[in-house]
């Protein structure tokens, strides 16, 4: 379907090395992104500096730039909340990915290489693993983490930032999603994917990744009604 916990250092290499702002930064996104912070859910500037340990300042660079992307909302009071989707919003992000992450696909289809597309199987494999375990923290950082780096091979910046941005706006629904139906329920069309890179074939490859996206986001939909 078309999402690392913050222990997984958002499989952002050399986390540890970067400043205390982008660490934290990277915390609250994962956080919101693997649906940790549930839609509808009130989080204060205060409880996020106990709870992370540090100070007021790298948590409100932190929540500025989460805001900016759509992925928390102001409500007043200093109270900030993981929005909610409705039916229009699901609708709006669906003609979003639909229109850029098959275009990412079919750009990746024409700079895979051999081990590109290795490393995207062992990925899959691992999500695999999750489904049958019923594991949904694993299945959403597996499931991310296959689009990431299918993105990073397209090599298109502008495009795979804003795909990034939209996944911050469903990506807690989908943890919603994963808690009612369970994993096993899930649609996947990643196999489809990896085959149509090994057959080099830029125009299977977007059509699978929009079947893929399509099918996640009517799920959404569905458990969101």
């Amino acid at each position: 379907m078309g999402f690392a916990s913050a222990g997984e250092g958002a499989h952002d290499g050399g986390a540890g090395r970067l400043p205390a702002h982008e660490m934290v930064y990277r915390q609250l996104r994962d956080q919101v992104l693997f649906g940790e912070l549930e839609p509808g859910q009130p989080i204060t500037i205060k409880g996020l500096t106990e709870a992370l340990g540090v100070g007021m300042t790298p948590v409100r660079e932190a929540l500025r730039r989460l805001t900016a992307a759509g992925a928390l909302e102001f409500m007043g009071n200093r109270r900030i909340v993981v929005p909610v989707l409705d039916s229009a919003a699901v609708g709006e992000l669906t003609v979003a990915r639909k229109a850029l992450e098959p275009e990412l696909a079919r750009r990746a289809a024409l700079r895979v290489q051999p081990s590109d597309i290795a490393r995207l199987t062992e990925t899959d494999l691992r999500l695999d693993h999750a489904i049958g375990r019923g594991d949904v923290g694993r299945y959403l950082i597996e499931n991310h983490r296959f689009h990431c780096e299918l993105n990073a091979i397209a090599r298109s910046p502008i495009l795979t930032e804003t795909v990034d941005r939209l996944w911050l706006r469903f990506g807690p629904s989908l943890r919603v999603v994963c808690g009612r139906i369970g994993t096993r329920n899930l649609p996947d069309r990643h196999k489809d994917i990896l085959d149509a890179l090994r057959a080099g074939n830029p125009s299977a490859a977007a059509t699978a990744m929009a079947a893929d996206v399509e099918q996640g986001m009517a799920q959404i939909g569905d458990a969101l009604r």
